[in-house]
């Protein structure tokens, strides 16, 4: 079976990759399981950008079929923001937490009806030779002015979508089946398909 890299090393997101592209008919490895130590850095102005650039570095180190995602929060009462910079919000100094209480106060006071938002995922399929093709996802909502919910990561637990909750409050399953990373993923593994 050929093998498909995933250009990241976080954990989270491997581990929502590896159930995204499940039965896409090739092997899903991570950089540590090859002994890639990379960690290309995200410096362009747009998702794809940053996508494909991460893609090229782990497939030109592997030899491999890499995919990367780049992702992002546009928040509509902040201009986009904080888009492709959701990951590094606020500096390097915080966590997810820490970047989601940034989030509130710089919303405090902002009525609900001009909380709308989007996340975003734009995911770069990419061969050892650098061909490059793009898959785009996105999921529309609000930011809630509190978090809920225990589960996902980054700013799911104040980004609520479609029926009321917060993406922290859905399952992996319900999560999948409505989030940005899940549309691209499930646009990735069709193409995968087709190549087998």
């Amino acid at each position: 079976m050929p093998r498909l890299l995933l250009a990241t090393n976080n954990p989270a997101k491997v581990r929502e990759l590896r159930r995204l592209l499940d039965g896409c008919g090739f092997e899903i490895v991570t950089p540590a399981e090859l002994g890639i130590a990379i960690e290309p850095e995200e410096t362009s102005a747009t998702y794809a950008e940053n996508a494909a650039f991460k893609a090229r570095a782990f497939a030109k180190a592997s030899g491999c079929l890499a995919l990367a995602d780049d992702s992002g929060l546009e928040v509509d009462a902040l201009n986009g923001e904080p888009g492709v910079h959701s990951a590094r919000f606020g500096g390097e100094g915080l966590d997810d937490a820490g970047r989601v209480q940034l989030l509130l106060r710089q919303l405090a006071g902002v009525p609900e009806d001009r909380r709308g938002a989007r996340f975003r995922a734009v995911m770069a399929l990419t061969s050892a030779e650098g061909k490059v093709r793009l898959f785009e996802g996105v999921q529309e909502g609000c930011i809630a002015t509190s978090p809920r919910g225990e589960r996902g990561f980054g700013y799911d637990p104040v980004f609520v979508g479609a029926g009321g909750k917060t993406n922290g409050e859905l399952s992996k399953e319900e999560k999948d089946a409505i989030s940005h990373r899940g549309e691209a993923a499930r646009a990735v593994a069709r193409y995968l398909r087709g190549l087998r």
